[in-house]
């Protein structure tokens, strides 16, 4: 495996003294216990100009914190899900326009819950699930925890979230249920990258975690990128602090020790910034890495395009000026959010407090990582304000 070049900053055009801010923001936050601990890493033009870590990776042994320590990176995990689905779709496996249900038969009559007061009826869906609508989330289905809504309730009782199922399971209990939406209605972050991870164990008849180990993760060097973390590397799993220390609130993630039944598309995958890093690089380098080629240009092209134009959207996640491609959230205006950035970024994150983002105008991506879910929202900004002030030419 061939390591990702590094550089000084100032070679390439980031001011050690502004990185110095962002280090010292970090270290602060550490030090007052808002967070247990991060790691950052920032690369431009190829090569790493900065990758540190910051305070304990676990709160109940004070053992440091690492830049090789493994995160649960949550709904991290649906960019390379996203890019499983366009692989076999380069290689004329699947269509987008394909609907699910020639894949998963049980999506073949999904129906769309209308609730009225303390009532939730079915109607018939007016069309048929696509795989694009589930690569941009505009398939109709949700997340339980998005809402109180019958239809959010129904999610619970049917307990759709339980780790004991395989993705064959869920993908069938996900059919039964009624939809939010009409599919291609509105924007609608879900459990639809859960089901396309279903969708690449019925083209490949592989698990999910088999195929992205064979043709994502060990050609691009992410050995420490899995559903489950091996036994022998249990003492480099970052954790969080048992209770939020702002509101008090109970802290548990997901057990990543034991061996996953349930390999979750949207969410289930753990690994190192380090990782995360070699993924971003194959990105920007529209779609290849060290040699190893995953995708053309122009697939990662219209990944990172706006699949939603005038589609309605959720505003908590989906800031002014941006829209949405196949498996990222893509910025389509330069101003309008309240974080820098250019036109044509792309980027998402995880509930445990994970990010990352590419900019291809500058050459330039983010990973942060932590496991803080409750203070997330504001690491996600705070990190990419201090980056973007860095730059310098």
């Amino acid at each position: 495996m061939t390591a990702l070049p590094t550089a000084k900053p100032e070679d390439v055009g980031l001011n050690p003294v502004a990185l110095d801010r962002l280090s010292a923001a970090l270290t602060d936050r550490v030090a007052s216990g808002h967070v247990p601990g991060a790691v950052a890493l920032i690369a431009r033009h190829g090569k790493i100009a900065y990758h540190e870590a910051f305070g304990v990776q676990s709160p109940a042994d004070g053992a440091p914190m690492t830049t090789d320590s493994i995160f649960r990176i949550y709904s991290m995990t649906k960019p390379i899900v996203s890019v499983a689905v366009m692989m076999l779709w380069e290689e004329g496996r699947v269509l987008l326009s394909d609907p699910i249900s020639k894949y998963i038969p049980a999506f073949a009559k999904t129906e769309v819950g209308v609730v009225e007061g303390s009532t939730l009826t079915r109607v018939p869906a007016n069309r048929q699930i696509t795989v694009q609508d589930l690569l941009r989330h505009t398939s109709g289905l949700t997340y339980e925890f998005r809402g109180t809504s019958l239809v959010h309730k129904a999610y619970v009782e049917s307990k759709v979230s339980r780790l004991r199922q395989t993705n064959e399971d869920q993908a069938n209990t996900l059919a039964a249920l009624p939809l939010l939406h009409q599919p291609g209605a509105h924007w609608e972050y879900s459990r639809s990258i859960d089901v396309l991870g279903r969708l690449v164990e019925v083209i490949t008849g592989q698990t999910l975690g088999a195929f992205l180990t064979e043709r994502i993760l060990s050609p691009l060097g992410m050995t420490d990128t899995a559903f489950t973390v091996p036994e022998k590397d249990h003492g480099r799993i970052a954790e969080p602090f048992p209770k939020d220390p702002e509101g008090g609130a109970d802290v548990a993630l997901l057990d990543v020790k034991r061996t996953a039944l349930f390999e979750s598309g949207g969410g289930g995958l753990v690994g190192t910034s380090m990782d995360y890093a070699r993924f971003c690089t194959m990105l920007l380098n529209n779609g290849h890495l060290n040699g190893v080629r995953l995708l053309g240009r122009k697939t990662i092209e219209l990944m990172t395009s706006d699949h939603l134009g005038d589609i309605p959207s959720n505003p908590d996640l989906l800031p002014p000026g941006h829209g949405f491609g196949l498996g990222f959230a893509v910025r389509t205006a330069a101003g309008m959010a309240p974080f820098p950035g250019s036109v044509g970024n792309y980027y998402w994150s995880g509930a445990a407090g994970t990010s990352f983002w590419v900019d291809p105008a500058e050459r330039l991506y983010g990973v942060l990582m932590i496991q803080a879910p409750v203070q997330r929202e504001h690491y996600r900004l705070l990190f990419r304000d201090l980056v973007y002030a860095a730059v310098t030419d």
